[in-house]
């Protein structure tokens, strides 16, 4: 599935800005689970959160790639092609 998606070329080499939800932490808000940003490092909250502030950063920068932040878990999601990727 990851020959399908068109932005592989944007994944960079990033370091999470922060250990939480950027937003979700100065809101004094909770989260589900974590998505960071594969373009810049930026870390927001998934799409199963209230406040979805991964899709928000997408939204706001075109950056299309997002992997899990999450313990265990090798996988992105491309929002410009709708595709999940494998990154093990």
């Amino acid at each position: 599935m990851d020959l399908l998606c068109t932005h592989i070329d944007q994944i960079r080499p990033v370091k999470p800005g922060t250990e939480g939800c950027e937003e979700c932490m100065a809101l004094g808000d909770s989260w589900v689970h974590l998505r960071m940003c594969l373009g810049c490092g930026h870390v927001g909250c998934c799409d199963s959160s209230k406040n979805r502030h991964a899709t928000r950063h997408y939204g706001s920068t075109d950056h299309p790639i997002a992997a899990s932040h999450e313990p265990g878990e090798d996988w992105a999601w491309c929002y410009a092609d709708k595709l999940m990727l494998d990154l093990a």
